[in-house]
């Protein structure tokens, strides 16, 4: 079983969600606990609220009062209404929520039926509840929970941490071509994207972008595939190195190949549900790009956005690490595509434009210290299986940039091959030159 936790400041967003689910027949309401009764055993959205109500007014200090959970059982298992119920309060007694009110929602609208609560984190004296260590105290109810109930169990995937080193590369440094390598040359033993594109935005989480360049030399056209440094303003910092210097792993024939693998792999990947139900519920729970980023990233999912100068959005591609997958949003859904999502962004694309351009008149006439520069978007802490170091992530954190994405090249890139080529011919002539002088 696989639980996400959802933390937000919008209860009715929450409620409506899950209620219109119900409205639809694709939902029903399993149980309820400390929620006032009704005559009919009917509940509106606004009844519902007012059990709510009072532990928000008390909130004292609390962000993000709201908690919006989705217990996620293997779609092999044979779970009960009554077994849901049972599970339901089992996880919310080992979370420490037992004392809460809280709703339980069953979902039927996808193959993977699945239960999502609607709690709060505050107690009736407005005092915020421990969430010390929850994302392990979670997988530890999850797997004690597959025990009590006969569920099958999550799969977890195990790596050796000294394998590999995963961290954004730093432009500045003498070692970029190692630094660029030790990122490049193992993502995919662990990351499935099925795109150029897609690639590009696991690899904008670790400041490094690669384009696909065409060629011809003496007539003969030649394809390949050149990486670049991004500073931090996301844009390319350094020369471009040939993915041959990287092995051919790294090269377009065999980034094609993953692709294709990918392609396969993610058709039947369980994860993809609990993917696109996590993001429909950050929007419907959230206020703005920021808040329903960060909402994500608190679930293991980096969210890249890509925008062109007007603020438009063109793409959005998710990267959820716990299943090690990167999806375009239309992939997940139509209705996660980037349309849908530049017309609930609108006014944050035309104030990030703004500030862009306020952020480049400063820089061009002043030369600003680092602080003034706009943050660097960063790996998600879930990165942190790779290098075996205790994770620094705290749940109250964020480390996103609204718009490191929108700074994926693409413009046609020069001719590198025929550069390096005429270079190569040059240093000939003047080798047979030496020789015939002597």
């Amino acid at each position: 079983m696989i639980a996400k936790i959802g933390r937000g400041a919008n209860i009715i967003g929450a409620l409506s969600y899950n209620h219109l689910k119900v409205d639809q027949e694709n939902g029903a309401i399993l149980a309820t606990h400390r929620i006032r009764e009704t005559v009919n055993g009917q509940f509106t959205i606004n009844q519902l609220y007012s059990s709510f109500e009072p532990y928000l007014m008390a909130n004292r200090r609390t962000e993000k009062p709201v908690l919006h959970i989705s217990l996620n059982p293997n779609p092999k298992d044979s779970v009960t209404d009554e077994d849901f119920k049972k599970i339901a309060k089992d996880y919310m007694d080992l979370m420490g929520y037992g004392d809460q009110p809280y709703v339980v929602f069953k979902h039927t609208d996808i193959e993977r039926t699945h239960i999502h609560i609607v709690s709060t984190c505050v107690d009736r004296y407005g005092k915020k509840l421990s969430d010390s260590y929850e994302k392990l105290r979670s997988m530890n109810a999850c797997r004690e929970l597959e025990q009590k109930y006969q569920l099958l169990p999550a799969t977890e995937k195990n790596h050796n941490s000294k394998e590999v080193i995963f961290k954004p590369v730093d432009y500045k440094e003498a070692n970029v071509k190692s630094q660029i390598a030790s990122v490049i040359r193992h993502l995919p033993k662990y990351y499935q994207y099925q795109s150029l594109g897609a690639y590009n935005a696991l690899l904008s989480l670790f400041n490094i972008t690669a384009e696909q360049i065409t060629g011809e030399i003496q007539g003969r056209t030649k394809q390949g595939l050149v990486y670049f440094a991004l500073d931090e303003n996301g844009e390319k910092a350094t020369n471009p190195f040939k993915s041959s210097l990287f092995g051919k792993q790294a090269g377009m024939e065999n980034l094609e190949k993953h692709f294709e693998q990918s392609k396969v792999k993610m058709k039947i990947e369980p994860s993809k549900d609990i993917l696109k139900n996590s993001i429909e519920v950050a929007m419907n729970t959230t206020i703005g790009e920021t808040d329903f980023k960060k909402q994500l990233v608190d679930q293991g999912v980096n969210t890249v956005v890509r925008r062109n100068d007007q603020g438009r959005i063109y793409g959005i591609t998710f990267i959820d690490h716990e299943s090690r997958t990167v999806w375009n949003g239309s992939q997940l859904s139509k209705n996660l595509s980037a349309t849908v999502f530049n017309e609930l962004w609108k006014k944050d694309g035309t104030q990030k434009v703004q500030n862009d351009n306020k952020i480049d008149k400063k820089v061009s006439s002043q030369n600003q210290k680092n602080d003034s520069k706009p943050e660097n978007e960063k790996p998600h802490a879930l990165f942190d299986f790779l290098n075996g170091n205790n994770s620094t992530y705290s749940t109250n954190g964020f480390g996103l940039v609204d718009s490191l994405g929108s700074y994926l090249p693409n413009a046609q890139a020069e001719d590198y091959e025929e550069q390096t080529f005429a270079n190569q011919i040059k240093k000939k002539a003047k080798r047979n030159n030496r020789r015939d002088r002597k």
